[in-house]
């Protein structure tokens, strides 16, 4: 097995603790879904969030879905001027025999303008 980072953004409509949660959990399932992967095959997980958000971790919506043994970090965002609101962002390190150019990068609604580039 090859150590892989895969990337991905969701922007919340609003600061809620169960937006937070639904729009992560949905996340967090699609790069799982997409990548073939299981909670076994994470290795870490690091969430970062835009300077408004404020209402949950990210990482709480993991740990409902059953990822309980996963190493997992939440940070703030740069606080920059025009920057996409209320976006939260993932990288996942995981173990699978995929090649790089097959890992599938995962950014829904309007997070796909953050990477057009490798939005799938």
């Amino acid at each position: 097995m090859t150590v892989r980072a895969v990337r991905g953004a969701v922007q919340l409509r609003q600061d809620t603790a169960e937006e937070m949660d639904q729009q992560v959990s949905a996340l967090l399932t699609a790069i799982m879904e997409r990548n073939g992967l299981s909670a076994d095959d994470l290795i870490s997980v690091w969430f970062t969030a835009t300077p408004d958000l404020h209402s949950d971790f990210p990482a709480a919506a993991a740990r409902g879905l059953g990822i309980v043994d996963v190493p997992l970090i939440c940070a703030q965002e740069l606080d920059i001027a025009g920057a996409m609101p209320r976006v939260v962002r993932i990288l996942a390190h995981v173990e699978s025999d995929k090649p790089k150019a097959d890992i599938a990068h995962v950014y829904l609604g309007a997070a796909a303008a953050l990477r057009k580039d490798i939005a799938q």
